[in-house]
């Protein structure tokens, strides 16, 4: 874990939790027209099953959600449902096959796999760390699979990101809150990521730890990347907004990434930064633990940025996990699914 010196300053908490969630000063992407298709997606993979599909990604030229198919009468199944198919070579199942395998014998720190539905395949990313011995038993599982597999390098070290959005504080760490959100009976909490909450269960809303925030009611870490925090300073505002680098947005609702649409980033790091969703359930075998069924983009993060705000238009999406690379060449980072984390808890954005 790589923990941040930054201090915060008073003045800047008041955006803190003020500025807590998700939304944009800028358009809606324009994916966010194709996300009503998105029920439709779903029931025809779940009427096709896992032998005649292979996962659903947006077009971003035709403003279409594409389903893979593996044969003619499961494409014209998908037509007349309104999306568009796509013939392709492998299964649902038979990736699942690969990535099991990956599961049972590959979890080498500094790896990562997803299935990567616009190319039909299993993406396998392997960081600096990984070489020699480990690196040709990641390319023997590989080899096995021929063209079902393919593996990429990512920059530099695979790694979490300890803090982000607008900075948080326990006893040892800086991180940052991720969402409001409250639970049935109108009690208000935050969510970030697990590695974060594993570390402390009070939080602090400044460097020198005299305001408190909240305790700690859970967390998740390995395994998932989430942790929940009670407020119980009654002073402190939290609208369900996050801060944008300046302004804020409102959230309305949480919900699932679709593949290849534009999402933002916000952290305490780096500000605000856009990219796209590659993959969802990716595995990342992170030093401290293995992560399963994260949401992985190119969407750039620095130590600094981890726990932060993962959003598309007013839509919660995403807690920062870990990834590699910077905001300078790039790079790949992993995102906690924010509906997963608020369910875990009982919780909704408001």
């Amino acid at each position: 874990m790589r923990l941040t010196k930054s201090s915060l300053r008073g003045a800047a908490f008041a955006g803190l939790v003020a500025g807590l969630l998700v939304g944009a000063l800028f358009a809606p992407s324009p994916a966010q027209s194709a996300l009503r298709l998105s029920a439709n997606a779903d029931t025809a993979l779940a009427q096709l099953g896992s032998a005649r599909s292979a996962g659903t990604y947006y077009d971003a030229n035709s403003g279409a959600m594409v389903v893979n198919v593996t044969d003619a009468a499961a494409a014209d199944a998908v037509r007349s449902a309104g999306l568009v198919a796509k013939l392709v070579a492998r299964s649902d199942a038979q990736l699942a096959v690969v990535t099991a395998n990956l599961d049972a014998a590959a979890r080498i720190a500094g790896t990562a796999w997803s299935v990567d539905p616009m190319s039909n395949q299993v993406l396998v990313e392997v960081d600096s760390t990984v070489t020699g011995a480990k690196l040709a038993a990641v390319r023997a599982i590989a080899q096995k699979y021929g063209a079902a597999v393919r593996i990429e390098s990512m920059p530099g070290t695979l790694s979490l990101n300890i803090s982000g959005g607008q900075a948080i504080y326990t006893s040892s760490a800086r991180c940052s809150l991720g969402f409001n959100a409250r639970n049935s009976a109108g009690v208000r909490h935050f969510v970030t990521a697990g590695h974060c909450t594993n570390i402390g269960s009070t939080w602090y809303s400044n460097s020198s730890r005299t305001t408190v925030l909240g305790t700690r009611i859970g967390s998740s870490f390995p395994g998932n990347d989430y942790g929940a925090v009670r407020y119980t300073n009654t002073s402190i505002s939290n609208p369900g907004n996050v801060y944008l680098w300046p302004g804020t947005q409102d959230i309305t609702n949480s919900r699932n990434a679709t593949v290849n649409e534009t999402v933002f980033r916000s952290g305490s790091t780096t500000g605000l930064h856009s990219g796209r969703v590659l993959a969802n359930n990716a595995t990342v075998n992170y030093p401290q633990g293995t992560v399963t069924g994260l949401i992985r983009t190119n969407v750039c993060a620095e130590p600094g940025d981890s726990g932060g705000s993962l959003y598309s238009g007013n839509s919660a999406i995403g807690l920062t996990s870990g990834g590699s690379g910077n905001c300078s060449s790039g790079g790949t980072t992993f995102f906690q699914p924010v509906v997963e984390a608020l369910n875990a808890f009982g919780l909704q954005v408001y």
